[in-house]
């Protein structure tokens, strides 16, 4: 069945409902944004992007009128999830056939809707062209509006926007229609903008053709792609190119070497989805004749906008400056040079260059004779008309106010007309209009409703439009709102009732508020309102609806209000208490007491009191007392009685709840309490001056007076001095001391006494002694400070004898000085106690007597809580050097030293700190190394380094760990020469793990058959054994040997038995069996070397270092046992450095044989 239309919120759109009812939450389709007719360059591509809605989600599908779209390479459509957009695109090398009517359909099962746009294709290509990416949409924020209302707006006609923005819940007209022309005006230039900075194509004087542009790549990698006539050309970075593309940071230059007529063409720079095309002149410039001192003018028609074209004469460019102004109309097709105050310097050709076209006309300016001849036809330019430079505005105004529309044309001559609503104004229609030069105003001295409306001024067919809206906002008649601001003062119970006229726009909403809670109808709340006024009564009004009192007044145009004050009148609230009671004397009784809490509204004039005898029921009027005073005495009481009192408090209405007292007592003796110790202000030989406190319990009366007394020094009896309480005692003698005290009397008597007052004794003031001398800082801990100095020096009538010493301490970084003794000393040293260890303390000794304190003597720098400084030193002169230690045991090193002030310990094993398992234990005289389970890994040199302020000291220590040597492997004989037997055995496993690991070879033979040591210290794995005795059987042992002991032995296989001796001739030439080698040893351990020769007759041997002989050296122990050559160094020392060299020699010749000896480590030993 044909289903039934239906209307489109967006003009153009076409729907048809499929059914009659559509279901609940269902809907047909529609376009949120319809396609945009769009009109493209020939060889370019073309888009049409739509969005649409519905639910279910409609499908979208594309036509032609003139054909079908289904050819892929010719169409493509798409669908982009970020903008939500249908997107339709006609593939480039668009052509004038592809002109047509497109049509997008959108089809739900509901429903369909379809809506028409028109591509238009222009030939040639002669404009310059942006097409830009689309902005990425940014996220929607939180009160912004949606975005739905932009799409439907941009489509919609301009009689549907109130009804479409009520839907939306937007009221604010006036912004929404700047944002949306803003709007509008971006979605154009969307597709297509004009670049602000190209500069079109024009020939050079250097005879290039180039232009130039400014563009920021998105992707600084993207390729940038030269197109004549839509064809590729390459081109280079270079001069010497015939078409070059140079960059200079975000500008671009493209230029066309020595151009020639087939060079003419179309070009295009194509970049991502960027393009940069040409244009052309609709209407060239003409040849132009002035007077000289006229303008000229020189205008051409371009067949697209373009925001600037170049003008040059011969080979210079025109800028606007005083000379030459270049304008440019507003749809950016005419072009116009003014040429200023013509001179005969101006004749010549001017060129318009637009791209790679141009356009040239002469300048002929004729003289004032009129006889010059021109050699071309002249054409002068007529001017194109008056034009805008400012446009009316859309105004808004309040009823009653003045406003003004205003525009200004390009010339003063010019002539206009207002309309409203088309109709034509004049001053009798209620407006002002007036003309000020190019200046037109429109002014409305006071509007009303009827002058809303949309004006429109036109001069010489131009025209320019505004709309005036009227506003009426609240407004307050001033005479009334003077009335109602007063404050509004009733009685208790009584009504209070407020009245507003107001005036304004309707429809007006009106709400009164107290104290800012707003008042809603209710039993004591009326509120009536009408079109002209709203009226508040509040009925039986309290104390407590005093406040403000506001009325707020709103329509669409504004917001009012103003503001009253409601006071409610009533007798006051009872006096507060508690009371306190002044006196309770024998003949009065006297109290006070606080006002009341609230005074009803108007002040408290007088105070009624009324008393009661406790026991009886009658209470007695005593009268009133001025509301100012709120204290009574009443001294009208019976010595004895107890009584009652009731205080009322009164104003102008009424009288209050009375505030009743406790029982006060009349005529009860109580007695004072004492006064402060008296302090002594001054003493002379004939006088004493004191003062006091007065008793903080006063005993409920007033203190009348004092009663001072004195006790001679020495004596037990108190004497009266004056009663009635002087502070100056003249009965004194001199050098006399007195010690005094004090009691307080009331009108109950005298209380008791105070304590005494320190002695002070009868003599004339004496001076402040003198600064110390010799101050001197004895000892020092880290706790105290031992201090000595010599008594200040009296000179008579400047310093007299100080009687004692205050010391005074501050830490450096406080400002306020420490006594560090209350009472003066009086011997000359003092020791500081309690300080901070290490702490930097100002220390000063102060002189005092009874004439006061002296000048402070101090100390010229800081103290420091500290023992007297000592260098660090270690104090066990024995300590060990070197330590061995078993794998697996407790190494424990023990190091006592001396410092003062207390040092900072480091250790290091080989120059780095000691690893986590290593415990170092500190104290303030040494300390300990611990490794609760050595190994192996633990050997090294330890340094012990102890430092403080006054210098540091170090100490090593070598730990060696190690464990029972291996036994070396098994051990091989060699008979080689007669009378020796070499013996060869295989290193003990422990060799690589220690290098103090040697070798000891033990042999027994047949005749003494006890074991006997034929070599030790080798510290390689072969030795040859001499004297080798013929006829006899030898046996060999071979043990390892090292810093803990001697490993099991490795014996030799089988027993050697020598023949016997033959008379055989044994000479032969010296010669080495076994020859030196390199040695490494540890600074201040032993090096022993050794080497084996052979020769008949016995050579002589000679050791040398660096070629110095040492045989007659004592500090090298030299042996030489059966051709056995050894040497040890008990102690290497650095010195031992070099070259080792072995000379042997007999009648038969000389060898020799040499070694290198290198010292490891060079650390100092103590």
């Amino acid at each position: 069945s044909a289903g039934k239309g239906k209307r489109s919120r967006v003009p153009g759109v076409m729907i048809t409902q499929y059914v009659e009812q559509l279901p609940l939450g269902k809907s047909t389709p529609d376009f949120t944004r319809k396609p945009m007719t769009t009109t493209v360059q020939e060889g370019k591509k073309a888009i049409f992007k739509a969005m649409v809605n519905g639910d279910p989600a409609p499908t979208v599908t594309w036509g032609r009128n003139k054909g079908e779209v289904n050819d892929p390479e010719k169409y493509k459509t798409r669908f982009d999830e970020r903008a939500q957009e249908h997107i339709l695109e006609v593939r480039k090398n668009v052509t004038p056939d592809d002109a047509d009517t497109f049509k997008c359909f959108a089809t739900n099962e509901y429903g369909m809707a379809v809506v028409s746009a028109t591509l238009n294709v222009i030939q040639g290509r002669r404009h310059i062209v942006v097409v830009t990416r689309k902005k990425q949409l940014p996220p929607r924020k939180e009160g912004e509006i949606d975005p739905k209302l932009w799409e439907l707006l941009l489509s919609a006609r301009k009689k549907d926007y109130e009804k479409i923005c009520l839907d939306f819940g937007v009221t604010d007209f006036r912004w929404l229609l700047k944002r949306l022309n803003q709007m509008k005006k971006e979605r154009e230039d969307e597709q297509a903008k004009k670049l602000e900075n190209v500069k079109q194509i024009e020939v050079k004087p250097n005879g290039k053709a180039e232009f130039s542009l400014d563009m920021k790549l998105y992707d600084p990698n993207s390729a940038i792609n030269l197109y004549k006539d839509g064809q590729s050309v390459s081109y280079g970075d270079d001069d010497n190119s015939k078409h070059s593309l140079q960059k200079s940071g975000t500008k671009y230059v493209f230029s066309i070497k020595d151009p020639q007529p087939e060079d003419a063409g179309f070009y295009q720079v194509d970049v991502e989805e960027a393009n940069v095309l040409t244009t052309d002149f609709q209407a060239k410039i003409k040849n132009v004749k002035a007077f000289e001192r006229e303008d000229a003018i020189f205008q051409c028609v371009l067949s697209t906008p373009l925001n600037r074209i170049t003008w040059s004469k011969q080979d210079s460019s025109l800028e606007n400056e005083d000379k030459y102004e270049v304008t440019v109309s507003e749809d950016k097709l005419i072009h116009t040079l003014r040429v200023k105050n013509c001179g005969m310097a101006d004749n010549g050709t001017f060129y318009a260059i637009a791209g790679i076209t141009s356009s040239s006309a002469s300048l002929t300016v004729e003289g004032g004779h009129f006889d010059y001849l021109y050699a071309f036809s002249v054409f002068i330019v007529a001017d194109p008309g008056v034009r805008f430079v400012s446009g009316l505005s859309d105004t808004m105004a309040n009823t009653g106010e003045r406003t003004e529309l205003s525009c200004k044309l390009s010339s003063e001559t010019s002539e206009g007309r207002w309309y409203k609503n088309g109709k034509l104004l004049t001053n009798e229609d209620g407006v002002t209009i007036i003309k000020d030069g190019a200046c037109h105003k429109l002014i409305i001295d006071c509007c009303n409703k009827d002058d809303a409306a949309v004006y429109r001024f036109e001069a010489e067919g131009r025209k320019s439009e505004a709309t005036l809206d009227i506003q009426d906002p609240p407004k307050f008649n001033a005479d009334a709102l003077g009335e109602f601001t007063k404050p509004v003062i009733v009685k208790v119970g009584e009504n209070a009732e407020w009245k507003l006229p107001f005036s304004g726009g309707a429809p007006m909403n009106i709400q009164w508020y107290k104290d800012d809670d707003e008042l809603l109808p209710a039993l004591n709340v009326k509120i009536e309102t009408s079109a002209t006024n709203s009226q508040l009564r509040l009925t039986k009004c309290q104390r407590k609806d005093c406040g403000e009192v506001k009325i707020k007044i709103k329509n669409e145009f504004g917001t009012l209000e103003a503001i009253s004050k409601l006071i409610v009148l009533d007798k006051p609230t009872p006096p507060q208490g508690p009371v306190d009671i002044m006196e309770s004397a024998v003949t009065s009784v006297e109290y006070k007491w606080k006002p009341p809490k609230d005074n009803g509204g108007c002040p408290v004039t007088n105070y009624i009191i009324e008393r009661q005898q406790v026991g009886r029921n009658k209470w007695s009027n005593l009268g009133e007392i001025p509301g100012s005073n709120t204290s009574y005495k009443d001294t009208d009481v019976t010595p004895g009685r107890r009584y009652c009192y009731r205080i009322k408090a009164k104003n102008a209405e009424g009288i209050s709840n009375y505030l009743q007292t406790e029982d006060i007592p009349a005529g009860v003796l109580r007695y004072p309490g004492t006064p402060t110790a008296p302090k002594v202000v001054s003493a002379f030989k004939d006088c004493i001056n004191l003062t006091w406190s007065p008793p903080c319990d006063t005993g409920g009366t007033k203190i009348v007076g004092y009663n001072l007394e004195k006790n001679k020094k020495g004596t037990n009896y108190w004497s009266l001095v004056n009663q009635g309480g002087p502070i100056t005692v003249k009965d004194v003698f001199e050098g006399a001391a007195y010690e005094f005290r004090v009691a307080a009397i009331n009108l109950s008597g005298a209380g008791e006494p105070s304590i005494p007052c320190d002695t002070v004794i009868a003599r004339d003031p004496m001076k402040p002694p003198g600064k110390v001398t010799d101050l001197k800082l004895t000892s020092s801990n880290y706790t105290t400070l031992s201090l000595v100095w010599i008594k200040p020096k009296e000179i008579k009538r400047v310093e007299d004898e100080a009687q004692g010493y205050y010391v005074e301490i501050r830490p450096i970084e406080n400002l306020e000085w420490i006594r560090c003794n209350a009472n003066p000393i009086t011997l000359t040293s003092y020791t500081v106690l309690g300080l901070k260890a290490m702490a930097a303390y100002w220390v000063r000794v102060i002189a005092t007597n009874y004439g006061g304190d002296g000048e402070p003597q101090g100390f010229d720098n800081y103290l420091i809580a500290m023992p007297p400084p000592v260098r660090p030193k270690f104090k066990d002169r024995n300590m060990k050097t070197f330590v061995v230690i078993q794998s697996g045991n407790t190494v424990r090193i023990n190091i006592n030293f001396e410092a003062s002030p207390l040092p900072e310990v480091f250790w290091l094993k080989d120059g780095v700190p000691v690893a986590k398992h290593v415990t170092i234990t500190n104290s303030d005289k040494g300390s300990q190394l611990l490794i609760p389970t050595s190994e192996r890994s633990d050997t090294g040199i330890y340094t012990i380094t102890v430092k403080n302020i006054v210098g540091q000291e170090s100490f090593n220590v070598e730990i060696r760990v190690t464990d029972d040597p291996k036994p070396p492997g098994p051990v091989e004989l060699d008979q080689n020469i007669p009378g020796t037997v070499t013996l060869t055995w295989t290193p003990s496993p422990d060799e690589k793990r220690d290098d103090r690991l040697h070798y000891m070879v033990a042999k027994r033979d047949s005749f003494k058959r006890t074991w006997r040591t034929a070599a030790d210290n080798l510290f390689n794995n072969k030795f040859t054994v001499v004297n080798i005795m013929p006829g006899r059987e030898y046996n060999f042992r071979v043990f390892a040997k090292n810093d803990m002991g001697l490993s099991p032995p490795s014996e030799s296989p089988f027993t050697v038995k020598m023949p016997g001796a033959k008379c055989l001739d044994f000479q032969s030439p010296p010669s080495f069996i076994v020859p030196l080698k390199m040695r490494t040893a540890p600074q201040g351990y032993e090096c022993f070397m050794s080497c084996a020769v052979k020769g008949d007759p016995a050579p002589r041997v000679t050791w040398f270092h660096n070629n110095i002989s040492l045989n007659t050296n004592t500090n090298y122990h030299i042996t030489n046992v059966c051709g056995v050559c050894s040497m040890l160094i008990l102690r290497v020392a650095p010195r031992d450095n070099g070259e080792y060299k072995v000379v042997i020699e007999n009648k038969l010749g000389t060898a020799a044989s040499s070694m290198i000896l290198n010292v490891r480590g060079n650390t100092k030993k103590f």
